[in-house]
């Protein structure tokens, strides 16, 4: 294999083997995530858009690549990082982790001493990085240089619908949506994960994806039985013009909201997000539902969280992360909004959380 460099903005300089697209240099924020299987779901996550995924499981590869388990139209982080690069045999219809990455166009690095590099993330925080061959170091080094931080990007406009569209159809062997639709659903696109979607259809919702420049008047003049946020990349805090038409729909129908859309709710209620250390990235994050007591793991992928601390007292704390309590959801009874920042489609992670589609749902019956 070639030999490359894994650059940090902070000074770190890790040496391995480079795959995939190895005549491409990477840059964008580096994240860890601590999943142990699903790097296809991984790799084509929306929201992991303008990011470096360094996955911490130390074999990445072992059952190949297949597009039955895309999460969206291609692979959408900017490169990845493993410890060990799986090269051994596979079934036959399964593309190889660096033939599929060498097709798409993602670089990749092997070698790295991916644990320490959690440590320094974790202590230090997330930061921009750079993937290159080594004879590409100099350019890769001034790419770094001049790379923008994450709250400065538009991480949206790539991955998000531009005109609305009507029950998107995910191809064969995915869920279709009802013929005969319970609810329909406005659900504005940010990045949406197909999982998100097809959890609709299986509850018998017809849906319908929306830009980001989505208006409060097309939501509210539609018939539409909720408005749904959903998932995506970058700093919510960009997103001011969309906060306010999601400000003019609640209390006139049910909001709810994964992820960013959780998010933005945040700020839609009146409180404010704050960027965190270095996220959640990961399908064992353990959650703490207030109103029960009772704990589940669920599946995430943000580095952004709520500041309860800024929302009015009718806004209702509704999970908190059990590691380290930090804002996983939020209800207001009143005004029929929920939210949560975990991902209970997961896809990949465990299917503990698939239940707050039907609690979102019941706002609707509500």
């Amino acid at each position: 294999m070639q030999q490359g460099y894994l650059i940090l903005s902070t000074g770190e300089i890790c040496r391995g083997a480079v795959f995939g697209a190895v005549d491409k240099v990477a840059a964008g924020e580096i994240v860890f995530n601590t999943s142990m299987t699903g790097y296809p779901e991984i790799l084509t996550d929306p929201s992991y858009n303008g990011q470096i995924v360094l996955f911490t499981y130390p074999l990445i590869g072992n059952y190949g690549y297949s597009d039955e388990w895309k999460e969206s139209s291609g692979v959408k982080c900017e490169a990845i990082v493993v410890k060990k690069l799986y090269t051994g045999a596979l079934p036959p219809e399964r593309e190889s982790l660096d033939a599929a990455m060498r097709k798409r166009g993602i670089i990749g690095i092997s070698g790295v001493d991916t644990r320490s590099l959690t440590l320094r993330i974790r202590q230090k925080g997330s930061c921009n990085a750079v993937i290159c061959s080594e004879d590409r170091l100099e350019e890769a080094r001034e790419l770094l240089s001049a790379f923008p931080a994450i709250t400065e990007r538009d991480l949206i406009t790539g991955v998000a619908v531009k005109e609305k569209v009507l029950n998107p159809d995910y191809g064969e062997g995915r869920e279709k949506a009802p013929s005969s639709p319970r609810f329909s659903i406005a659900v504005v696109d940010f990045g949406i994960k197909t999982s998100i979607v097809t959890n609709f259809y299986r509850r018998g919702c017809a849906v319908t994806l929306f830009p980001p420049s989505f208006t409060s008047e097309e939501i509210l003049s539609g018939g539409y039985d909720m408005l749904f946020l959903s998932n995506g990349p970058g700093d919510p805090a960009l997103l001011q013009d969309q906060v306010k038409e999601v400000r003019k729909c609640i209390g006139k129908l049910p909001v709810c909201g994964i992820c960013l859309g959780h998010q933005l709710i945040t700020w839609a209620l009146g409180g404010r997000t704050v960027k965190m250390t270095y996220g959640h990235h990961g399908g064992n994050q353990p959650v703490r539902d207030l109103d029960t007591g009772r704990s589940f793991v669920t599946a995430q992928n943000h580095n952004y969280m709520s500041d309860m601390t800024s929302l009015p007292k009718s806004v209702h704390l509704w999970f908190t992360n059990a590691n380290d309590g930090t804002v996983e959801g939020l209800y207001d009874r009143e005004r029929h909004v929920r939210s949560v920042q975990f991902h209970p489609e997961a896809s990949p992670g465990p299917e503990d959380a698939h239940w707050i589609f039907d609690a979102f749902l019941g706002e609707i019956e509500k």
